[in-house]
Parts: C-alpha cells; structure tokens; sequence
C-alpha cells in the first residue's frame, strides 16, 4: 500500500488568505493541511506523522509514502523543503529514500514531444550521476491515462523497488483496469457541456480538482467533456455597460450549456454573476452544482427571486444587510481572517434519505446509530444562517446534509428541479479516475438527461457500512485544528474512461 503526500513550498503558513491568481488551487486534505511549517525539522517530522495514518480504512500504516514536493529547483521558496528533504534521505538511510526528479527535456518534432535517444541518456547519467537505466522518458501521448503504462513499460517500478529493497515482497503493477481505460477512452465522442462560472477562469489551474472531477464523472459514463469557461463577473449589468460584446459571449456560452458548475471563490467580485447564473439554471431547469460559494450564491438568489427578499446577501460582502442568509461562522476566532477557516473532514449528517444526493452517495455513506453520514472536505468561513432556515424550506428549498449540530448547513436541493444541488463542501478533492465523486456524477447524468437511470442504479447497489458509537475512532488532532476520521468504502459503478480536453470550446 502506498500513500501519496503532497506539499507545496510556500513559507505561509495560512495559505487560505492566498488568491489562487497567485498560488494555484489550495487543495485540502481530510486533516485540514494546507501548507507545512519552515523549519526543516518540523517538515521532516510532519512528513513522518502524515505518513503513519491509515488512509485506505484499514488499521496500519502505509508500506511506501509518495512525498511530492512541489515548485521548481532554484525557488527560493524551494530551499527550506529541499534541504528538509535531503537530511530526511540522510537520516533514514538509502534502502528507505527514493529521489525522483522530473525534468523537462525538450525534443520536438513535427508531430510533438519524443522519446529520448539512447545518446541523451548517456550524456544525462554521465552529468547527472544517474544510472542510464534509471532515466526514463515520458513522451506525448493520446491522453494522460497512458502515462502509468509507459512508466510499466520502462520498468520504472523495477527501479524504485530496487532502490527500497522492497523486490522480494511487490508483485507485478495490476494495470488491467488502467490499460483498458487508457485504450477506451479515445473512443469516447458524444459531448457533455458544462458552463463553469467563476472569477478565476483566467487561470484553469485555480480549478484543477473540479475539471479532474468533471473528467472522472463524464468518462465513466462515456462522455466527452465539454467545459466552457464564463468569467462570473462578465454575466452581470455593469458588464452589459461596459463592455457589450463581452456580456453577450458570457450568456451565450451559459445559455448553450447542458450543465452549470458554479465553483468556489473568495470576495465579492463576481458574486452578482454567480447569482445571475444559479438564478438562470433554476428558471430553465438546467442541472446546476454549486460548490462553497456556489451553494450560498444560489441561496442567496433563492432568498432574493422567491422569498422577496431583493437586499438578501452575504455578511462577507454586505455587512449591514436586513436579510443575511450567509454569514461568519469560523470554528474559531470570529476577528481575525488568518487562520480561521472550518478546513479539513467533517461529517455531514443526511436530514432525508428520499433526496438526490443520499441517492447518489448510496453505498459510500455510513450509519451511526440511525443517522446515515459522508465525510467531505471543507475550506471556508461562511455558511448558512440558520436562523433563516425554516423560511427557506417553507418556500421550497431543502437543506438535504447538516453537521452533527443541526446548525451548519451542508447540502441543499431544490426538489422540483431536475438536478439542483449545492454543498458547502468540497467534493472534488475526494474524486478519483474510477471512482468519480458522486455530486459530479449526478451532474453529468443530469445534464445528459439520464440521472433516473443513474439513481436506479446507485439504489440497486446500497452496501452501507454501520458503524456502533463506540467503533468510531477518536480523531487525532493536529496544530492547524483538523482531524482524520473514518474513510469512505464502495464505489459507484461505472466504466473509467478518459477524454482529455483543453476546457477551452
């Protein structure tokens, strides 16, 4: 069993004060981590920490940890990690440290990127200190599925398990499952489009997670992905002002979408786009999922559009409005912005099993006692105020997933509406080639038009793991205040498949 451990080498410690123009996507773990301390000692032990935890659900720790470092050589942000890094090979010694460095080495022709030639990978082993045997080449291939199989090809496993003295107990890699999806997924043609409506569409990356969830989604239901990208902001009035032609495009991608995907976001710019784009899905009745913000933005369109409510917002963007349907609900200082976000697992508990998203979870729930729950990622500082809850069920909304309390909303549905769902989680950072985040699923089906055969099949195949009170293990804290807990089992059925595309349509 391996386990895979990411960082990324920033010396900020509270990496959700970052806009993702500079940082990329903060991808969230289930102990809330985002970034590791500076000191070379603390990274070495959070290393050694992270990579004792279960993280297949089973009791043990992992036979190999993957620790990816993240950035470029020669970074000065790089320096402390690096350094960390080669007194942790020192200190455990050569059968228990592989290093593997990726590199780009252009060689280009007509048609792409190729393979190295024997000669360049002498002239690499001989200034590179690296056995020539150990150089491996990944090349342009039709999508990157294929990757895993030229890595078995060049018997790059043979290499790093040599390295760890781990050949005498590691079979062959069982790459079945993962060639056959490689080798389908060219085959796959018929298009889905998806609207994704955000303010950092300058710069896809900010949604890696949600793009690799969409693909996992749509290619396990032989779909070709189709992301359109819509800046939130050009949706709105001013931009109808300031520039026409922009405000035109805008509408014209999201009204020609079979699905809209509002992700999340921090600060006001753009939240009147995201409110005019939740508020066009729900009238048309097209498949919507709202992420984090995307959930309060639809909220907050449902308070305004339905309940009459026209000056209902949030506290983080209007702090003296009448009608705060979202407001500061931090887990802990209420003061300071660093810091103070509610990161990492939690339970969300649902209220009703007669709904689109319990459906959809199916065999990846749990009960406790007579409560059916999912673990989701969070990363966010607003939520649903509960105080204007009742009325919002009254006219018609669900809040469908709420927190052990009963106070934090957590899933919300609009039952008369195809697919209508927003989450203040983060369910794309769970999704995985094979075993697609079920929220995006149901999306996908939706937009295609087919998510009653899709729920038929997810009740067809309940295999729901009860645990007793006493069972669930106590969580083990650590310093940024987030906890493990109990891992998902099952998974939704469903050829893997991948079609790789730019999201550029």
């Amino acid at each position: 069993m391996a386990l895979h451990h990411g960082t990324d080498p920033y010396l900020n410690t509270d990496a959700g004060t970052m806009s993702p123009f500079e940082h990329g996507e903060v991808f969230v773990l289930d102990d809330g981590g985002e970034v590791v301390p500076h000191i070379t000692d603390a990274i070495q032990d959070w290393i050694e920490r992270a990579s004792k935890i279960p993280v297949d659900g089973k009791p043990g720790e992992a036979d190999v940890c993957v620790i990816e470092l993240g950035g470029t050589i020669g970074d000065i942000e790089s320096m402390p990690f690096i350094e960390a890094l080669g007194q942790f090979a020192y200190r455990v010694g050569p059968d228990n440290f592989c290093l593997i460095h990726v590199s780009l080495v252009p060689v280009l022709n007509v048609v792409g990127e190729q393979a190295l030639e024997e000669n360049v990978k002498v002239k690499l082993s001989q200034f590179c200190h690296v056995s020539k045997d150990n150089i491996i080449t990944l090349y342009d291939v039709p999508n990157i599925w294929h990757i895993p199989l030229l890595l078995r090809d060049q018997k790059a496993h043979e290499a790093i398990l040599k390295i760890l003295n781990l050949q005498s107990v590691a079979g062959e890699p069982d790459l079945e499952e993962w060639t056959s999806r490689a080798e389908i997924c060219d085959t796959v043609l018929e298009p889905v489009r998806i609207a994704m409506v955000g303010k950092y569409t300058g710069l896809s990356d900010s949604y890696l997670s949600v793009l690799k969830a969409l693909v996992h989604a749509t290619v396990a239901q032989r779909k070709k992905l189709l992301v359109d990208w819509v800046p939130a902001g050009d949706l709105e009035d001013t931009t109808a002002k300031e520039n026409p032609d922009a405000y035109k495009a805008a509408w014209k991608i999201l009204k020609g979408a079979d699905g809209v995907l509002v992700p999340g976001g921090f600060g006001d710019r753009g939240v009147q786009g995201k409110i005019l784009a939740a508020k066009y899905a729900r009238e048309n009745r097209i498949p919507y999922l709202g992420i984090c913000l995307g959930m309060q933005t639809a909220v907050i369109e449902f308070a305004r559009s339905v309940l009459g409510l026209r000056d209902a917002n949030s506290t983080e963007f209007d702090n003296t409005t009448k009608n705060p349907c979202v407001i500061f609900m931090p887990e802990g200082s209420k003061t300071h912005m660093g810091g103070t976000m509610r990161l990492g697992s939690r339970k969300t508990y649902f209220q009703v099993m007669d709904c689109k998203s319990a459906k959809l979870y199916g065999n990846k729930s749990f009960i406790d006692g007579n409560k059916r729950f999912i673990d989701e990622r969070h990363r966010h500082r607003y939520e649903v105020n509960p105080e204007m809850v009742a009325r919002l069920e009254s006219a018609g909304l669900s809040f469908t997933g709420k927190d052990e309390t009963g106070q934090r909303m957590e899933i919300v549905e609009l039952r008369n509406h195809p697919y209508f769902i927003g989450v203040q989680f983060h369910p794309e950072f769970k999704s995985r080639p094979g075993k697609p985040s079920p929220l995006f699923s149901g999306l996908i089906a939706a937009a295609c038009g087919q998510l009653d055969g899709f729920l038929q099949g997810c009740e067809n195949k309940k295999t729901i793991k009860t645990i007793a009170s006493n069972d669930i293990p106590t969580p083990i804290m650590y310093q940024n205040g987030g906890a493990t807990t109990v891992a998902s089992i099952g998974k939704l059925d469903g050829i893997a498949i991948y079609t790789e595309c730019n999201g550029v349509h």
